[in-house]
């Protein structure tokens, strides 16, 4: 398998449930939504905005917290309740004047394969559904929600500075 090209990457599209979040949804009594996110990928999100790769949050579920975490950390482009991801994806990189080869997105199951036929790069995180492993570029070492994406973006970071070297 050739490596893939990070360093050409421009955007990156994420998952929620599985990918920024462990996968667990928690209701309360009123039915009230919480997600649990990773501080530490708040921070590669941050850095890889800081280099002008912009983020896409794109989820099946709609959930304030989302929305909450996204204003956070700076990602503009948030869209929930989403049911054609692929298509959704193609018309972001249209709107962009982008090749899918500039585009990476990483998720964990099913409906994330989606995402990953606009991308050049696809990235599975450690705990994600075999399909979803088995189709992607790279699989983290780290599980969704507990580091997997700023694993993700330090590998990013990291092929950006070594080609500008």
């Amino acid at each position: 398998m050739k490596k893939p090209e990070l360093a050409r990457i421009r955007l990156l599209f994420l998952d929620v449930d599985g990918v920024l979040t462990n996968g667990k949804i928690m209701l309360n009594a009123s039915g009230e939504e919480s997600k649990s996110f990773d501080v530490k990928d708040g921070l590669g999100i941050k850095r890889i905005l800081e280099k002008g790769i912009e983020v896409v949050i794109i989820s099946g579920r709609d959930s304030r917290a989302v929305d909450r975490r996204a204003e956070e950390l700076g990602i503009s482009h948030v869209y929930q309740g989403i049911k054609d991801k692929r298509q959704l994806c193609r018309s972001i990189l249209g709107e962009r004047k982008l090749e899918k080869e500039h585009a990476c997105a990483m998720g964990d199951d099913l409906p994330d394969i989606e995402m990953f036929l606009e991308s050049g790069v696809k990235v599975a995180v450690a705990d994600a559904v075999e399909e979803v492993r088995e189709d992607a570029d790279i699989v983290t070492e780290s599980r969704g929600g507990s580091g997997a994406v700023r694993e993700l973006c330090d590998m990013i970071l990291k092929e950006i500075e070594s080609s500008v070297h």
